[in-house]
């Protein structure tokens, strides 16, 4: 089957060893205007796992020095840029485990190099793009030869107490107060500075920044379209009313001291009604009211791997879906390789279908029919397919990559295949289509029908449209300064069914475009217009150098526009309101 992606993967060790041998320097980080805007400002919300006071554990003979403030910062650091792949108690589940066990074995010189120049694995060059500093790198190789602190938990009372009803449900409008075409409304992560820009999608204009928690990960939409809601890496959830005159935080809550999801109630009869999130640390999930983020019920997810029934502590929530069919949250425990189907028609007498799937689970998204859950075991490289209607696995599906990571996936119709469903891979360049349509092409669903080159490893996000006639993959995490500043397109009806031909691409030069010369800008998650013909990308850099977003016609596949404002800081994720609100990818 697919072997192409063979030829560029290489160990990590190897690929460090060659790029040292290079005679590469890292590019370090240089102060300037920008870095005093709202993200040098910007303090996370309350307690996060970075801000924690912590004592350096006890040290052995041969321990590398480190005084308690190298130790706090290194905390901070991991958590900033290392707890999403690697766990808060570094047990690895994206990225490669870290515990000391393997990072004594690695080495100090080995943690250093691959700290600075990354992996096409998808492992960051942290020192080569100038995200952290010749010091910060050392700092970090040291603070892995330690042991990882073990952090506090977060209940009941802390989330009451962090609980913040800021506009009454009676007190909000009765209509839609404002101008703004919600529906083509853009929210847009602007990572480091801890908000989220709201973008008119028609004129490209920045409507509203509100504030935050840090780094938010995705912004949800209520199934009414009215609430936006979105959660940071520090676990702080905000839940904005779009019918204000100047939409703005009406009530928030931290769930938790790390967290990437969450998401409303779809199921009619309920639309609007709950809203829950999971954290990573404490990995749980919690249900909450939907006019005010008021906590009913927390369940933690820690217990045993679904196939060695070896005990985790630390199963984190990955991803989290509500269901079309049934009213039911779909919850992906991503160390056990669990997934559960939540019943939230009785929250006194909470029912839970747990279906053993794969590890480590990731993200996903929906079939085009909004009946089949497809999500993500990229330590395994498969892809679980859950039939939501029946509560059941459907099937698990070899991807032949690396690290496969879809974000929600891209749904199409293949020229020859019928309805399909694609994931690009952070660890290899490759592409994998599965057939998704069990009915009209019964030899088709459920199996790898074509996998083919991207630009290269380090991609975290696919993308098409109903109407787009084309296929973006970016490959944000590449070491290689043009690649990740780049997208391939694909032309979907030049797609075939001969797996031995590799299918042709265009590439954008979306960094280039941008006109953004200092740092190492990359190009990340496509997104599409409310309408399917246009889709934007943010161009993301240091914290303190320039950022912008690229807008591209999707039939011409030119550049349309460029979005620049101080106000702009590391914008990532960006997330359309019908879209997002209709489960339309």
């Amino acid at each position: 089957m697919f072997t192409r992606a063979t030829k560029i993967r290489q160990t990590l060790l190897g690929t460090v060893a060659l790029v040292v041998a290079g005679g590469l320097t890292p590019a370090l980080a240089e102060d300037n205007a920008h870095g005093s805007g709202p993200a040098a400002a910007y303090s996370p919300s309350m307690t996060t796992l970075g801000q924690l006071q912590v004592e350096v554990p006890g040290m052995r003979p041969d321990d590398p020095v480190m005084t308690a403030e190298e130790f706090q910062e290194g905390t901070q650091i991991y958590f900033e840029r290392c707890a999403g792949c690697h766990g808060v108690l570094r047990k690895g589940a994206t990225g490669k485990p870290l515990t000391t066990d393997i990072t004594r074995d690695y080495g100090f010189d080995y943690l250093e190099s691959i700290l600075t120049y990354g992996s096409p694995a998808g492992m960051p060059n942290w020192g080569t793009s100038g995200e952290l500093t010749e010091d910060q790198i050392n700092l970090m190789a040291r603070y892995l030869l330690l042991e990882p602190p073990a952090p506090p938990e977060w209940g009941m009372p802390d989330m009451k107490e962090s609980w913040q009803v800021i506009v009454a449900p009676k007190d909000r409008p009765t209509e839609k107060m404002n101008d703004i075409d919600i529906e083509n409304l853009m929210s847009v992560t602007l990572r480091d500075a801890g908000q989220i820009a709201l973008i008119d999608g028609g004129t490209y204009e920045i409507r509203s920044i509100i504030t935050t928690g840090y780094a938010v990960h995705i912004s949800r939409i209520s199934a009414s379209g009215r609430y936006l809601m979105v959660i940071g890496r520090d676990g702080l959830v905000n839940m904005i009313d779009l019918w204000m005159e100047e939409p703005d935080t009406v009530a928030k809550i931290k769930i938790g001291m790390e967290a990437r999801s969450v998401e409303t109630s779809k199921f009619e009869g309920y639309e609007d009604k709950y809203a829950v999130a999971g954290a990573y640390w404490p990995p749980q999930y919690v249900i909450m009211d939907g006019d005010t983020l008021e906590p009913l019920k927390i369940v933690s997810t820690r217990g045993n791997v679904y196939d060695d029934q070896t005990y985790h502590p630390e199963p984190r929530v990955a991803s989290i879906l509500g269901s079309h069919y049934k009213p039911e949250f779909i919850i992906n425990v991503k160390e056990t390789g669990k997934i559960l189907m939540v019943d939230y028609s009785d929250l006194k007498n909470l029912k839970t279908v747990e279906i053993e799937a794969e590890r480590f689970l990731h993200d996903g998204g929906l079939d085009s029919t909004h009946r089949y859950f497809m999500v993500a075991a990229n330590a395994r490289n498969k892809i679980a397919v859950v039939d939501t209607k029946d509560g059941k696995l459907t099937a698990l599906i070899e991807t032949e990559g690396q690290t496969p990571h879809p974000g929600r996936g891209a749904n199409f119709v293949h020229p020859v295949f019928g309805p399909v469903w694609a994931t690009s891979h952070l660890g290899d360049e490759s592409v994998a289509l599965i057939g998704t349509d069990p009915e009209g092409h019964p030899d088709q669903a459920w199996k790898l029908l074509d996998s083919f080159y991207g630009l290269g490893g380090g991609s975290l996000f696919i993308k098409t449209h109903p109407n787009s006639e084309h296929l973006y993959v970016d490959a944000t995490l590449n070491p290689d300064a043009e690649t990740s500043a780049s997208v391939a397109v694909f032309k979907i009806a030049d797609f075939d069914d001969d797996r031995d031909t590799e299918e042709e691409y265009t590439t954008l030069p979306i960094g280039e475009w941008a006109g953004i010369t200092d740092g190492q800008p990359r190009v990340v998650q496509p997104e599409f217009n409310k309408h399917g013909t246009e889709v934007w990308f943010s161009v993301w850099n240091s914290k303190d150098k320039e950022s912008a977003i690229v807008v591209v016609d999707d039939k011409t596949l030119e550049l349309k526009y460029v979005i620049k404002d101080p106000r702009l800081i590391t914008p990532t994720g960006k997330f359309n309101v019908l879209n997002t609100q209709k489960d339309v990818y």
